[in-house]
């Protein structure tokens, strides 16, 4: 098949990680795979597809330019040209350009779901062009239950015939060989990481006032940093938090990383805050890691953690620490969280995340 896959960037994400993981998977299986980008920045994760031979091209460049509608236009002459059996894509711009491009194109189409709520759902006028958008696709693939359940009771009949659940998927190899960061290694005391960008959805801030009830020999690791201008303040945010409860040598700000599986090797405890999620690539990896993985008691987590990691309430600086107290203290029942958030990744190989994809391209 000739598959193209459709994101809005390639910037540091979990949709982004998985789509770079999830062509070259497909592309390993005998499939003419490529990616279009509304924004062509350069990055990381767009130079891995480049090495692996993945075909990367891109209608625009920059964040601002991602949401011009002229770019419509130029989304329908790249499809004429490419002739794609499968157009898959990602992200609401991405959703939405592709699904006005179809009024001029026989194409088939298939988007995927990456959380369990976005902005569109609040805004009640908002839904009748949400419903038209997705009559478009023949597929929409929800990352995990709760995101297909959210999705039903906001759109009901209208999407309930064409939505499929396939997990997200990692390549475990990464993980299990990762060799820990040894600057990291080196330091004392129990090492905290949690790996996010500053997004309003993500939840840094309970997590950095855990620490602050913690000793001294507890010290935190920020990994992310900030994709768009409205995130900005998140950041700004969190950091003005550290410093006001005088936790300036104790917390760093690592900013992107193209070297997540080795930080989380170095680690002793993987925690993800978060108001709620899809299904996170962040979960899983962190599961994968082999280390304790503690997080939110929210939707889009609940399903991949309970009865593996640990959950703790939304919002309980006080619940997270004493569940990190514990884990630090107790090498034992650390271990015993641990095995069982390894178990609970391998049931997420990227494999059979492709093989699930293929199967549903095949159908339609």
């Amino acid at each position: 098949m000739r598959i193209l896959h459709f994101i809005s960037s390639l910037r540091h994400g979990g949709a982004e990680r998985l789509v770079t993981d999830l062509v070259r998977q497909l592309s390993d299986s005998g499939h003419d795979v490529s990616v279009l980008l509304l924004d062509g920045t350069r990055t990381h994760f767009l130079e891995e597809l480049e090495k692996s031979g993945i075909r990367v091209s891109a209608l625009s460049s920059g964040i601002r330019s991602m949401r011009n509608p002229v770019l419509v236009f130029k989304l329908i002459r790249f499809l004429k040209k490419g002739k794609f059996d499968i157009i898959h894509t990602h992200n609401t711009s991405c959703q939405f350009f592709a699904a006005m491009a179809s009024v001029f194109l026989r194409v088939r189409m298939v988007t995927t779901e990456h959380n369990t709520s976005n902005r569109r759902r609040s805004w009640w006028w908002f839904k009748p062009v949400d419903r038209w958008m997705y009559s478009r696709y023949s597929r929409i693939i929800c990352v995990g239950k709760e995101t297909s359940e959210g999705l039903k009771n906001y759109l009901g009949d209208a999407v309930s015939g064409k939505i499929v659940v396939i997990g997200n998927g990692i390549d475990l190899k990464r993980f299990r060989e990762a060799v820990p960061d040894r600057e990291m290694s080196s330091l004392p005391g129990c090492k905290i990481i949690m790996v996010a960008a500053f997004r309003a959805q993500k939840d840094q801030d309970t997590l950095i006032k855990a620490l602050a009830t913690l000793p001294e020999d507890y010290s935190l690791f920020l990994v992310g940093g900030v994709e768009l201008p409205e995130d900005e303040p998140n950041l700004i945010r969190c950091q003005a938090l550290v410093e006001d409860l005088g936790l300036s040598s104790r917390v760093r700000f690592l900013g992107k990383r193209n070297d997540v599986p080795s930080l989380l090797a170095a680690a002793d405890v993987v925690v993800l805050s978060t108001h709620y999620e899809g299904m996170s690539l962040s979960v899983i990896e962190g599961m994968a890691s082999g280390k304790p993985f503690v997080a939110s008691d929210v939707n889009g987590v609940r399903e991949q953690v309970e009865g593996a990691g640990v959950l703790f309430p939304e919002g309980d600086q006080e619940a997270l620490a004493a569940i990190i107290k514990r884990l630090h203290l107790s090498s034992d029942y650390a271990m015993e969280v641990s095995e069982r958030c390894v178990n609970r990744a391998m049931t997420h190989d990227l494999g059979l995340t492709a093989r699930s994809h293929l199967e549903e391209y095949s159908a339609i």
